[in-house]
């Protein structure tokens, strides 16, 4: 019964290839994983992302393709006060939102879907803030944009201000992220009136460069070009994710020609991709860290010395040499050293088993049990983590530690690590978003995030002010110094084993033209063309 459904799929998807060709161009993407929705602000996993807003939306402002250079996006340009309190966007005009066979707009894109896409995320009286039951804004509230916004004023239709109540150097590369992305507010009326609202979630429009035809969980998301994108029709007409959650069979099915573009291929795939006539192997070092989160609210875990204990139990060597097959760095900082402020003064813990297991007995620690959890997809930062988790659970054996590793679904996965009282230690890791340090130390390890994306849980204060104080000073020249200081801290406190930055591998048919590598490690296909 396996084999025959594996059949009929792929000459489904042969079939689908074939008739896409004669009729219209399309492009098949092997997606490693199901997205958790489309609406992107709720969420910050890539999978997400790439299905969301990389395809459906646009943000006021966004990075140039392939790059981390800051380009207008649906403002044409904008203005920053002397003081940076206020930062005013002068919008697009004439942007026309997505016609589905469940909306038809009344009017172009303006400055009242701005102000409702950042409202509901930011006030809890907003009554799209809980459209779905339980719902969490993690990037806008693990950013502390709730203590930064003071006002967003609409001008008119065409001009809205942000007033905020502290200058934020990084304000305008944050604004390119994906929870930044616009909403259409007339879209959002229509599902409250007719009682829909998790429609937003399910049934997306945005006014980006592709619209959401149809999604089947698990398997297909299929997509068609925007007529009337403000920044032309793209190239392809027919864009599909065929969800492929094995890096092998997504290796499988790009050698076969049922898929034009397969993300993360396992290491041990890639020299028989490079040598395959008919593809192309694009690579670049990924602005990624990848990385072991204890729960440091969590007794031992909450002790420094035993964390560092535990760190220093890791054979990072081993990791690299097994999971990333020498397409990877050992990391010792959170941010990755391709980043600007990278403090390369800082030492690694060494690996030492047998002070670990010093270390862990002057700590009082013996006899630990815990939990290692391990995705269930690969990512840029960990191409197997249930092998990583292997490996760190007969490291830690070896320092008398047991450990019991664990997994769930990737959207339970993501859920279920973030919660405060999680136990055990979580193997996660990051791509940037923007190119800025306040992206990784932020977001990731600062006390608004703790409950968010900061999965170590971990507050503490030292670092905590050298990150808001880098926040407000005035240029990079300033602020580096601060985020130097800040790694150090990181080390010494360790909530992180900090485990790899990886190396990044794009395979993709000869046929695909004018794709780009995304620094920032996102897949988007505006600008991308097939040929015939």
């Amino acid at each position: 019964m396996k084999s025959t459904k594996l059949f009929g799929a792929a000459l489904l998807m042969s079939t689908m290839l074939a008739v896409g060709s004669a009729q219209s161009k399309t492009l098949v993407y092997c997606s490693e994983g199901s997205p958790e929705g489309f609406d992107p602000a709720p969420y910050t996993a890539g999978t997400t992302f790439n299905a969301s807003s990389k395809p459906l939306y646009n943000s006021l402002v966004q990075m140039d393709r392939g790059t981390t250079n800051v380009v207008p996006g649906l403002a044409e340009s904008w203005e920053v006060s002397a003081d940076g309190m206020e930062i005013t966007f002068n919008l697009r005009k004439g942007v026309k939102f997505h016609t589905t066979s469940s909306f038809t707009p009344t009017r172009d894109f303006n400055a009242d879907d701005v102000i409702f896409s950042f409202a509901r995320q930011w006030k809890k009286d907003h009554p799209w803030n809980q459209y779905t039951a339980g719902i969490a804004w993690e990037y806008f509230d693990g950013m502390d944009m709730t203590a930064l916004l003071k006002d967003i004023v609409k001008v008119d239709d065409n001009t809205v201000k942000f007033v905020l109540n502290r200058p934020e150097a990084p304000f305008i590369a944050n604004m390119t992220m994906d929870f930044a992305s616009i909403l259409s507010a007339e879209y959002a009326a229509k599902l409250e009136a007719d009682g829909k609202k998790d429609m937003i979630n399910q049934q997306p429009v945005g006014t980006g460069p592709f619209m959401f035809v149809d999604y089947q969980k698990d398997a297909v998301i299929r997509y068609k070009a925007h007529p009337d994108y403000w920044d032309g029709k793209q190239p392809i007409d027919d864009l599909v994710f065929a969800i492929t959650t094995d890096a092998s069979v997504r290796t499988q099915k790009l050698k076969a020609g049922e898929c034009h573009v397969a993300p993360y291929p396992s290491p041990a795939d890639i020299a028989s991709l490079q040598a395959d006539p008919n593809l192309q192997v694009m690579e670049q070092e990924g602005l990624n860290v990848g990385y072991l989160a204890y729960n440091a609210t969590q007794a031992p875990f909450d002790n420094p010395k035993v964390r560092k204990a535990l760190n220093m139990a890791i054979n990072k060597q081993a990791i690299l040499d097994a999971v990333f097959q020498g397409a990877g760095a050992a990391a010792k900082n959170p941010i990755p050293p391709t980043m600007w402020s990278y403090n390369n003064d800082v030492q690694d813990d060494p690996y030492d088993p047998d002070a670990s297991k010093k270390m862990l007995a002057d700590a009082g620690v013996s006899g630990l049990k815990m939990k290692v959890w391990a995705m269930p997809v690969q990512r840029p930062y960990n191409p197997d983590a249930r092998k990583m988790a292997e490996l760190i659970q007969a490291d830690f054996s070896k320092v008398g530690v047991e450990v019991e590793i664990v997994s769930y679904e990737w959207g339970e996965y993501l859920e279920r690590s973030k919660a405060k009282d999680r136990d055990g230690a979580v193997l996660l890791g990051w791509t940037g978003d923007n190119g800025d340090p306040d992206n990784f130390l932020a977001v990731l390890l600062g006390c608004s995030a703790v409950g968010g994306s900061n999965r170590a849980q971990w507050c503490y204060q030292p670092f905590e002010d050298l990150i808001q104080k880098a926040k407000v000073l005035p240029n990079n020249d300033a602020r580096e110094p601060v985020y130097r200081e800040a790694q150090a801290v990181f080390k010494e406190q360790a909530p992180w084993a900090t485990i790899a930055h990886s190396v990044v591998f794009m395979p993709m048919s000869k046929k695909v033209m004018n794709y780009k590598m995304d620094p920032l490690g996102s897949h988007r296909f505006d600008g991308v063309d097939i040929s015939e």
